[in-house]
């Protein structure tokens, strides 16, 4: 054959694949407000940089009419491309081609992508929208999953991982997603869950809808097992956009610095007026930070989820960081199980991908009560102290007002490795609150006194007179410096810039125990 006839038949065969499962289902497909793998991918990547792989890959299953069946592609499309420049490796399931079902060949172009991420240090973009297992190959298309989770595994920690969910995703497929480091949901159109509702009201009678039991808002806010939930697909691909910005392509180098035209040296004196007189009430922590960091910077992760913590990305003088933060206006920014599970998890991917860590500290303790007792805070408040004492990056703690008991020393105290420590002058370190302290201390010279309310409100203000405030901490050396609110910008950039060149190591290992 003439190398034009040739050509011929690679153009039929490539738009053949193209055309996925075809213009009904793909017109059933934007019926339901969702993208086909293909437009996600373009919508998704920098106009005309995408390159794919394996776009010929065919199943060899002959079961159950399987050896009569086509599907163009294997159902996922593959391969790598750019964002902002910079390339990412990525796989889209086709739900037009036999419901984006999994089996042995799908698995093995995702399979197959992944090596590729891992070998080159590229970040692995997964947009899922699957049936599941493809019931047809039965273990083999089992055998596909294990394979995927291996390799999820493997790139833990090597390169980052970002899953989106585009619309179902069921039974085995969530674990996939739930190995990577970041999940995104669409409102309305994701669905997670291990088993759907038709089996819930099988076994246990009870009645729920998918988007009830598995949608975007339940796994963002109340399962903790999704980190945002994005409006529709367009603002979900702009949300990965931005986040990776923050992140370098692999873990062996630093997150990309960005010139942000934001002063390092600027001064805020909105600064002096965010933290009220009285130490019992709330405020927003956020309305803090974003005086703090550059300009425009903050971006929230996990957003509704524990928010008695706020967990983002942002960027001192152009350098990304991850940042820790109690939120005072919730739970008045207690440690609680959720929460703690919420900020190892992040800490550990920073320190993973050489993300330096920024701790904004307001925390009077742990959450008291039963549920948290019964529900494991001990192991699940242990896992923060051991994300931050694992921690070789970078990192840096401010204490805005309350840190007391062990609540101090798990917002990454001196003592946790902190490499810098600031407070302001309003900062108050001890082993409890004043009122406490006061009532355990001198509770004999309350209760021999004439007026006991009037002796223990005394002792309360002497407790907090003499230990209420940063200067004792300072003193020991467990505080660098206390410094002028209006100047916390200029404080963190310098310490920033400071230990940029930090260099720690860990004893040699296989790994640690984290107390899951």
């Amino acid at each position: 054959m003439a190398m034009e006839e040739l050509l011929q038949e690679l153009e039929q065969r490539l738009t053949k694949v193209k055309a996925g499962g075809g213009e009904k289902r793909i017109a059933k497909q934007h019926e339901q407000g969702k993208k086909t793998a293909r437009e996600r991918i373009e919508t998704l990547l920098d106009p005309g940089s995408f390159h794919e792989v394996d776009a010929f890959v065919t199943h060899r299953c002959t079961l159950f009419g399987m050896d009569k069946t086509e599907a163009p592609g294997e159902g996922v499309v593959t391969g790598v491309g750019t964002i902002d420049g910079r390339p990412v490796a990525i796989f889209a399931q086709d739900f037009t081609v036999l419901g984006g079902s999994l089996g042995e060949m799908h698995a093995k172009k995702i399979c197959k992508i992944m090596d590729l991420a891992m070998k080159v240090g590229i970040p692995i973009i997964g947009l899922n929208d699957s049936g599941g297992a493809r019931i047809q190959e039965g273990v083999d298309a089992l055998s596909g999953y294990g394979q995927i989770f291996y390799r999820n595994t493997l790139a833990s920690g090597v390169v980052p991982q970002i899953a989106a969910i585009m619309g179902p995703c069921a039974g085995g497929a969530v674990y996939s997603p739930a190995l990577m480091d970041f999940i995104f949901m669409v409102q309305g159109t994701s669905e997670m869950f291990i088993t759907g509702p038709q089996v819930i009201k099988a076994v246990t009678g009870e009645e729920v809808s998918g988007q009830q039991l598995g949608g975007a808002l339940t796994h963002n806010q109340v399962s903790g097992v999704a980190h945002f939930a994005a409006e529709d697909e367009e603002h979900c691909f702009m949300l990965i956009r931005t986040l990776l910005s923050y992140l370098p392509s692999n873990n062996m180098e630093d997150p990309p610095i960005q010139d942000t035209g934001d002063d390092p040296a600027r001064e805020e004196e909105e600064l002096l007026n965010i933290v009220p007189a009285d130490p019992n009430k709330a405020y927003d922590m956020r309305e803090i930070i974003v005086r703090a960091v550059d300009q425009g910077t903050f971006f929230e992760v996990q957003p509704l989820y524990a928010p008695n913590i706020i967990t983002a990305f942002a960027r001192l003088n152009g350098r990304a960081i991850g940042i820790i933060a109690n939120q005072p206006r919730v739970m008045a920014g207690c440690l609680d199980i959720n929460c703690s599970d919420k900020a190892a998890r992040f800490i550990r991917f920073c320190d993973a991908f050489n993300i330096p860590i920024v701790n904004f500290v307001d925390v009077p303790g742990f959450l008291p009560g039963t549920n948290q007792e019964y529900g494991g805070i001990i192991r699940h408040g242990a896992k923060m102290l051991h994300a931050y004492s694992e921690a070789t990056v970078p990192k840096i703690t401010l204490i805005i007002r309350k840190a007391y008991g062990g609540a101090y020393l798990a917002m990454c105290s001196r003592d946790l490795g902190a490499d810098i420590v600031y407070a302001w002058p309003c900062a108050e370190i001890a082993v409890m609150g004043p009122e406490g302290a006061a009532n355990i201390i001198f509770r004999k010279e309350i209760e021999a006194a004439a007026d006991p309310q009037k002796a223990r409100q005394e002792k309360i203000e002497e407790y907090r007179r003499l230990f209420a405030n940063p200067y004792v901490a300072a003193e020991r050396g467990y505080i660098d410096a206390v410094i002028d609110p209006r100047q916390t910008r200029g404080y963190l950039i310098q310490a920033l810039e400071l230990l940029t060149t930090k260099r720690e190591s860990r004893p040699a290992k296989k790994h640690g125990n984290i107390p899951l």
